[in-house]
């Protein structure tokens, strides 16, 4: 986490938290020319609307003019992670147990750097993933340090 994206953490995870929201993820990241602070934020039951996220940014507005952390012009932006939101925190993982995940890995396991799959299980050491492969249902056994990102994905093939 950058020293940019961890004091906009301090500032908004009061707002989320008085909100009973969920800080997902927070991003700063230059796009052409432009920067970009980008702040996701969900329901404990996932499902976020326009409102409560207008919310989160005007609060959030105010405290970034009060404190002004980041010396550079950005855009903010609040919105929901999307079907696609990442899975960062172990309560993130251990929510997504029997969901459809994409994990890319930092090394090769059995040759492979990225699993979609079911998550099957989540535990102190591994992250068990049912996989296909054509026809094949295979489970990979990730250990959890070998994860460099993972989140939720679609299932096309249901």
């Amino acid at each position: 986490m950058s020293k940019i994206t961890e004091e906009v953490q301090k500032l908004v995870s009061p707002i989320v938290s008085e909100l009973e929201l969920e800080l997902v993820d927070i991003e700063f990241v230059k796009e052409g020319r432009d920067w970009f602070l980008r702040v996701y934020v969900d329901t404990p039951e996932g499902n976020i609307d326009i409102e409560q996220c207008a919310q989160v940014s005007e609060r959030l507005s105010e405290e970034l003019d009060r404190t002004d952390p980041i010396t550079q012009n950005y855009f903010l932006e609040v919105s929901s992670p999307g079907a696609e939101r990442p899975l960062k925190k172990e309560e993130d993982f251990y929510k997504a147990v029997g969901q459809y995940v994409f994990i890319k890995t930092y090394e090769p396991i059995n040759g492979m750097k990225e699993f979609e799959g079911y998550l099957l299980s989540y535990g102190p050491e591994f992250a068990e993933v049912e996989i296909r492969i054509k026809t094949r249902k295979l489970q990979v056994e990730i250990h959890k340090e070998k994860i460099a990102f993972a989140r939720l994905a679609i299932d096309f093939s249901a």
